[in-house]
């Protein structure tokens, strides 16, 4: 990561200035009160210093990107997912304003973003959605690889870091609700904090519900529709269907922290997260030409109930010469259980299956971290470190059916499986000022991981990879000018398979087919390497004011697909290392306040907008619109936020957009998503400076998002075609101090 030491030194001597001229002004004014034997004294004048902030996206050589607690909680949002659609460079899949939206960066999901939480992967079952806004101090987005974290992170690393600054005797409160046609939720939270020598301490904690209904006038219909080789349709079915739901949690995020004269300070922070939540489907298909499917009407009844659960203890160590020494130990908990009930009808016999799974999961990791860092050399700030995890999974599922009168022969099985993951990593990286305007970072990361799963109904898979990555940033600050510069990155990342990707056992769907196959995990499948290259250049012109271009680009070697197999008389889906992939970015961003561009007198505007355009190409995949993993082509967003004359009242609003179309996702595979356009308005009025009242409408354009599957062969072509209707919601959040 890039070293603060210089912008620490000027802050430091800026503060020490401050201090003295401070101090010589006060003494000064307490002598000029002279006895009446004395003369006056002359007063001394007073000296204001101003110095410039720290602002690691512009002093940073490392490339990154910073948000904070006010622009996160800006809009009143309620997960993150939303809170990162209107980042640049950021765009978020799936229906606006519906849970369960893939986070991209370069237009990319399937684990080519890394996401962590406070510098770490969260285990399987975590959502970042079931993390309140509130709970978090800063996001931190990472265009290029760092050897301080992870390289797994093919298009790039967003880094949720919760919140740690104690600030002495805050006590806040939030309240809210919201709702649409289909949705109402509420939510609280409390912020705790203040000071006892030098102990501090503080507590996060907020409580969330939300319930849902897309049914009636308002669900998701569907089509398969299908064609003979010459044109001639054979196929038509109408699927009709609705679902709701409930999901209800809370977290809790405490944290103590001790300073010891000399600099050293140990901290011990915990976060808790527990919910349940509840969901029930029904579809019914209607065949008007062509094969039935399997069941004419289905539903199913799911609840699950997960507890997450993490401790991290760090100590800080001051040594001589301005070195340091950090010391971590973590460990993570993961209890989750899910019990589904699903039914099969056939028109005119009635109910022919049901099928009841329960899944008990169980996650616990142990890791360790340590990192030296020290200006060894003048202008060179080193830092070298270790990270080492061991987690265990273990997994329960068992499976039984009714034997029903016209069903399939009942299926009564019970699949345990355990997976040892042991992670080791070391690195080394240097940031040297060359010269006051040209700064470099090099550095060195090596990460093996070794995976062993064992189960009931296969055989023990043992897979071991290890990377090196070595990286290599600059920044370049151009001479004769203010505020130009330029940023150049060389990477090397990777993507290891998820631990439910190895595993070979297989998940059965209901109505089996080419767009409902069965899932079945490949043990073969091997790590995605990358070879990356980012360009930047930045323009800084006035206080908050930013026009940049980032050019990027990605050489994927081993690039993981889904692959569609025909196993007997059943489609079964299953990952597979398939050749090369190479993608390519450009994006546009600007922010500026209007006065920056206007007269000084100008109103109060703050304007910002980005556009991100991506490209990629599939070795294996001939003809046009192979985009890897069915890659955003472009995305992009524009916002305003206009404080009002008095500073009571400050509105904004925001419209956010990813692009769909057509993708070939293999040979005989294509996919089609709509675009989708979010219209976001909030209004903030502080009532005096404890009380303040936050109100917020997203998804004001209630664009309906559609989807399409195609498989086409020799036999002729499939097609599944769906609509998921969506409307506004608003919000209204009071905040409250005391």
């Amino acid at each position: 990561m890039s070293s603060c030491l210089p912008v620490f030194r000027r802050t430091l001597c800026g503060a020490a200035v401050v201090f003295v001229c401070n101090t010589w002004a006060q003494e000064a004014a307490q002598d000029s009160v002279p006895p009446a034997e004395t003369k006056p004294v002359t007063t001394v004048p007073q000296v204001e210093i101003k110095g410039n902030a720290y602002d690691p996206r512009r002093d940073d050589t490392a490339s990154k990107m910073v948000v904070g607690s006010e622009e996160i909680l800006k809009y009143g949002d309620t997960s993150v997912t939303d809170v990162l659609k209107r980042l640049p460079g950021i765009s978020v899949t799936g229906a606006a304003g519906r849970a369960g939206g893939e986070i991209r960066m370069r237009g990319l999901g399937s684990g080519y973003t890394q996401i962590l939480l406070n510098g770490e992967r969260a285990p399987a079952g975590f959502s970042l959605d079931s993390l309140a806004p509130e709970l978090i101090e800063r996001i931190e987005i990472l265009h290029a690889a760092s050897a301080e974290y992870s390289t797994q992170s093919i298009a790039g690393t967003i880094n949720v870091v919760l919140k740690k600054a104690v600030k002495t005797a805050q006590r806040e409160l939030k309240l809210g609700a919201g709702g649409g046609r289909d949705a109402f939720s509420r939510n609280g939270s409390l912020q705790w904090s203040d000071k006892d020598g030098m102990l501090s301490y503080s507590l996060s904690a907020s409580v969330y519900r939300y319930d849902y209904d897309y049914g009636g006038a308002h669900d998701s219909p569907a089509l398969d529709l299908g064609y003979l080789p010459d044109g001639r349709q054979n196929l038509l079915r109408l699927i009709s269907g609705d679902g709701r739901g409930r999901s209800e949690g809370i977290n809790l995020a405490p944290r103590l922290n001790w300073n010891r004269l000399g600099g050293d300070s140990l901290t011990a922070q915990f976060f808790l997260n527990a919910g349940r939540s509840s969901s029930h489907s029904k579809y019914q298909t209607q065949t008007v030409l062509g094969a039935r499917p399997d069941y004419d009407g289905n539903g199913s009844a799911s609840g699950n109930h997960q507890a997450f659960g993490r401790a991290d203890l760090s100590w800080v160590h001051k040594l001589d010469g301005g070195a340091k020494l950090e010391l971590g130990v973590r460990s993570m908990l993961t209890n989750n259980s899910t019990d589904t009930a699903t039914q099969g009808r056939i028109d005119g016999l009635g109910l022919v299956l049901e099928r009841t799974v329960r899944v008990e999961a169980r996650y616990r990791t142990l890791s360790s971290s340590g990192k030296y860092s020290s200006p060894w050399m003048p202008g060179h700030a080193l830092a070298m470190g270790w990270d080492g995890t061991v987690s265990r999974r273990e997994e329960q599922r068992r499976q039984r059916e009714r034997d029903l009168p016209g069903g399939s022969v009942p299926v009564a099985s019970d699949d345990n499986f355990d997976a040892d993951v042991k992670l080791l990593a070391a690195y080394a990286q240097d940031e040297w000022d060359i010269t006051p305007r040209w700064a470099m970072y090099a550095g060195l990361r090596w990460e093996g991981i070794a995976t062993r799963t064992s189960g009931s109904l296969f055989d023990v898979v043992d897979q071991r990879s290890s990377v090196w990555s070595p990286l290599l940033q600059t920044l370049w600050k151009l001479p004769d000018t203010k505020g130009d510069q330029l940023r150049l990155a060389l990477t090397r990342t990777y993507k290891a398979p998820s631990t439910s990707n190895l595993v070979p056992r297989r998940s059965m769907s209901t109505n089996n087919s080419q767009f409902e196959p069965d899932r079945q995990g490949n043990p073969q499948l091997k790590p995605e390497l990358a070879l990356g290259l980012d360009a930047s250049y930045e323009h800084y012109w006035a206080e908050g004011a930013l026009l940049g271009a980032r050019a990027s680009a990605r050489r994927i070697d081993g690039y993981t697909r889904q692959g569609l197999l025909l196993i007997g008389d059943r489609w079964v889906s299953t990952p597979v290392n398939d050749g090369r992939a190479n993608t390519q970015t450009l994006e546009l961003e600007a922010k500026f306040p209007l006065r920056a561009v206007l007269a000084a007198t100008a109103p109060a505007i703050d304007v910002r907008a980005s556009i991100s355009r991506n490209w990629s190409q599939v070795a294996h995949v001939p003809g046009p619109n192979n985009r890897l993993d069915q890659q955003t082509p472009v995305s992009g967003n524009v916002g305003i936020d206009y404080k009002w004359p008095g500073g009571m009242l400050t509105t904004g609003g925001s419209l956010s957009f990813t692009g769909g179309g057509p993708v070939r996702l293999t040979l005989q595979r294509y996919a089609y998503t709509s675009p989708r356009r979010d219209l976001d308005l909030y209004a903030l009025w502080k009532f005096n400076p404890k009380n303040q009242l936050r109100l917020s409408v997203s998804n004001l354009l209630a664009q309906d998002y559609e989807s399409n599957s195609i498989y086409t062969d020799a036999h002729g072509s499939l097609i599944r075609s769906g609509i998921s209707s969506t409307a506004p919601q608003a919000r209204a959040t009071m905040e409250m101090k005391f």
